[in-house]
């Protein structure tokens, strides 16, 4: 119980740093899973820009499947933070062997759909007639892989949850080092193209999936994935649900803003735009990873202390969280808007592609210095098991704010392609400024209402 104990009593900052590093590296790592696909097909001979565009068609769908691990995977392994902080070791058990099975039923119940549905849903997310064969050929192979994708980063939580943030290091870097060998093999080896890069993709996935499974099923775990709580259970599976929603939602609408930019700068454009917004997204993903590995590294700390009534170290997390996220997303800033140019090459060398692409992210990171507020704050909420108000902070900046600002921005400019990238920055800034005000005006409160319950809960007690 050694790692359990240091989440209530070893120094926050040394052990923020202990477990926010490893969960750094293993996001940023995570990141290289479709990155390197799209840095491989952008390079693929003569029809590099075609292929990385229906690429980019096919994030929407890609967005979805890795947010439905967060549904359960962060909201369980928040639940079970919270259950360990209360040494109800058998509750926290019983969250991760629900989560397992609701984890299989939606990999299972996605492929099924998005099998079935795939090319009228890629052109209805902004594919062409261009576009379409190379997107639908990389999803339809991908789509196989969703149980590996699920389990490997749902699952994954689990292991961070209990303070083992070098295995849950290990679960990426093991598959991503995979993919990075198998990509060139498939892709021009074996000239596979777009479809092996997703092959190259899901057995990567695979190998991590069975890491992260044979972690929690042997002798160094201290919350065992046991048969008996594989079930779909209302009363273990809806807390966890109604916490997990919020960073579902942060990363599924995701799907909705990239469909919203992809289909205007489609009508607005041509598929160079759309190029062009891959590239972008592209380095927005690897730009954001280490946020979510610095919320990784906080939610065990804030779980455990905020279950054992630990205030002071709760507020401790948070403050170290909230500056760390602020000074990274200040200082990633101003380097991509120096030089955007380093980012674009990294994915095609098209002149006309390039100068496009170097226009979209100087205008797309143009509010992300604001982000790292909205980060921290948000994923406090998440951590402190407060569902209703940090489910509404994660539809405040996609759903409320930036995918109506891309439809409605377009009427009031000249420059149609410009203000769809303009809603990235507005909507950025708005939501960082709301999300700041909600979370320093409940967050004393919140604190002082669980230390109310625990005192009134030890006095019935005694």
């Amino acid at each position: 119980m050694e790692d359990q104990n240091a989440l209530g009593s070893a120094p926050v900052g040394k052990l923020m740093v202990k477990l926010a590093v490893p969960a750094i590296a293993a996001q940023m790592v995570n990141a290289l899973y479709n990155v390197v696909d799209r840095m491989y097909i952008g390079h693929m001979e003569g029809v590099g820009d075609l292929a990385l565009t229906g690429l980019g068609v096919c994030f929407p769908i890609l967005m979805f499947i890795s947010a439905l691990s967060a549904l359960a995977g962060m909201g369980g392994g928040s639940r079970a933070a919270i259950r360990m902080g209360e040494k109800d070791i058998e509750g926290a058990e019983s969250i991760l062997g629900g989560c397992a099975a609701l984890l299989l039923v939606m990999a299972v119940a996605s492929t099924a759909v998005f099998q079935v549905f795939r090319d009228p849903l890629l052109l209805l997310f902004g594919a062409s007639e261009n576009t379409l064969p190379y997107a639908s050929g990389y999803l339809g192979v991908y789509l196989w892989g969703s149980v590996s994708v699920l389990f490997s980063l749902g699952l994954n939580n689990f292991i961070t949850t209990q303070g083992f943030s070098l295995f849950s290091m290990l679960t990426v870097v093991i598959g991503a080092v995979c993919n990075i060998v198998l990509d060139p093999i498939f892709i021009f080896g074996l000239d596979m193209g777009v479809e092996g890069a997703a092959l190259a993709t899901i057995l990567s996935q695979t190998v991590s999936a069975v890491w992260v499974v044979a972690f929690l099923r042997g002798k160094k775990t201290l919350l065992k994935l046991r048969v008996k709580w594989l079930r779909l259970k209302a009363s273990v599976l809806l807390p966890v649900v109604a916490v997990g929603v919020s960073p579902f939602i942060m990363q599924s609408t995701e799907s909705l803003v990239n469909i919203s930019f992809n289909s205007s700068l489609k009508a607005y454009g041509s598929d160079v735009y759309v190029g062009a917004m891959t590239i972008a997204s592209s380095v927005m993903q690897v730009v954001t990873m280490p946020l979510y590995g610095l919320a990784q590294g906080a939610q065990p700390i804030v779980g455990f202390n905020f279950g054992a009534g630990n205030m002071e170290r709760v507020r401790r997390a948070f403050r170290l969280l909230f500056f760390s996220c602020v000074i990274y997303t200040v200082a990633a800033w101003a380097v991509v808007e120096c030089f955007p140019g380093v980012f674009i090459a990294i994915f095609n060398d098209k002149p006309e592609l390039v100068e496009v692409a170097r226009r979209t992210i100087r205008v797309y990171f143009a509010g992300i210095f604001a982000f790292g507020v909205q980060s921290a704050c948000q994923q406090t909420f998440v951590a402190l098991g407060e569902a209703k108000v940090s489910l509404f902070l994660a539809l405040l900046r996609k759903v409320i704010l930036l995918i109506p600002l891309v439809f409605i921005l377009p009427n009031f400019l000249a420059d149609k392609v410009f203000a769809v990238w303009l809603a990235e920055p507005v909507a950025d800034i708005l939501a960082a400024g709301t999300t700041g005000i909600v979370f320093f005006s409940r967050f004393s409160g919140i604190l002082k209402r669980r230390k109310e319950t625990l005192r009134k809960g030890s006095g019935e007690a005694g």
